[in-house]
């Protein structure tokens, strides 16, 4: 029997983690942390909130005598760590949250870890996932790989640099047992509304205008999010100590080309006239910062851990689009 604490668990990817991680490992007592700030909602774990071996605490990370007594309490064993602040435009006008959060909530847990583990890191795990944004940016060709240099540009994957150094740090310093993960840009249901895709959706249904930074020619790598979790269930229970994955949907798409394939889609679904919604498109200034282009090289964890993305775009897509439909109308 584990006992597995999972940071963030309220949140858009942890939410669907906890529930995919309760469905499948009926012998696991997972452990949902989350202070519920704007991005977390109860409502995302509804359906699996009466199950036994599943209990939320509400909790913020930075609170390390009380994140400390978690551990003590629980006995927990592993933690697989996501809770983070991640928007990048609320990272630039609120820098100090970001790196309070991303920075001192991650040493908050691995001091935990190391104290409450006391060197018996037998069949122990830190888990930490993180970004790509933490490569910085890309030109027109090229990957990230787990051997890029770290090369951050804003205050948001700054902080979340940081936090993946010190996760090493622990590894070398006190061999604190860890793995990392990169991922590229998530999308798919439950996901909140600041964010692009769905914040796209939600002004494409409603009719709102659809702010596109700049000239709208920053590319992106897409993943769906159950892509996402099972990558993170092969690295947690197959990985080595030590590594790091970068996790990427292998769909590199412009935010204009987001807008015009959203904007069909959903006119199509809402039985409009064709394009119809081309009309809410509208160009703004550009974002401090903004990188032009993230692409990920994932051949390691494929090549070592047999993953693969299971969702193309139009596939993913399609399912996020239809969440959100019978969600808003």
């Amino acid at each position: 029997m584990k006992n597995i604490l999972i940071t963030g668990g309220a949140g858009f990817i942890g939410s669907h983690l906890v529930k995919f991680f309760l469905n499948n490992y009926p012998n696991y007592n997972i452990i949902n942390i989350d202070n519920l700030t704007y991005a977390g909602d109860l409502n995302n774990l509804k359906e699996i909130e009466d199950k036994p071996n599943y209990s939320f605490i509400k909790q913020d990370i930075c609170n390390f005598s009380e994140i400390k007594n978690i551990f003590i309490k629980e006995k927990i064993d592993s933690i697989i760590h996501l809770a983070a602040e991640s928007h990048v435009d609320r990272s630039i006008s609120e820098p100090f949250s970001f790196a309070k959060t991303n920075v001192l909530g991650t040493l908050s847990l691995l001091q935990a870890s190391k104290i409450c583990w006391n060197s018996d890191f037998k069949n122990k795990l830190f888990y930490h996932v993180s970004t790509d944004e933490v490569y910085g940016t890309l030109g027109e060709e090229g990957l990230f790989t787990e051997k890029t240099p770290y090369d951050p540009h804003s205050p948001y994957s700054a902080s979340k640099a940081s936090s993946d150094h010190f996760v090493r740090a622990f590894y070398d310093t006190y061999k604190l047992p860890i793995v990392i993960s990169n991922c590229s840009n998530n999308y798919g249901p439950n996901q909140y509304p600041e964010k692009l895709i769905p914040l796209f959706i939600n002004n494409i249904i409603n009719n709102n205008p659809i702010p596109i930074y700049g000239d709208g020619n920053n590319i992106r790598d897409w993943l769906y999010v159950k892509d996402h979790i099972l990558a993170i269930d092969l690295i947690f229970h197959n990985s080595k100590i030590g590594k790091t994955y970068n996790i990427g949907g292998n769909n590199e798409i412009p935010n204009n080309e987001i807008a015009k394939i959203l904007i069909k889609k959903i006119d199509k679904k809402l039985e409009r006239k064709p394009n119809e919604s081309m009309k809410l498109i509208k160009y703004v200034d550009d974002r401090l910062g903004h990188d032009k282009r993230y692409a990920i090289d994932s051949s390691k964890i494929k090549n070592e851990l047999g993953w693969e993305p299971e969702y193309n775009f139009n596939k993913g897509i399609d399912k996020t689009i239809d969440w959100y439909i019978n969600k808003l109308t």
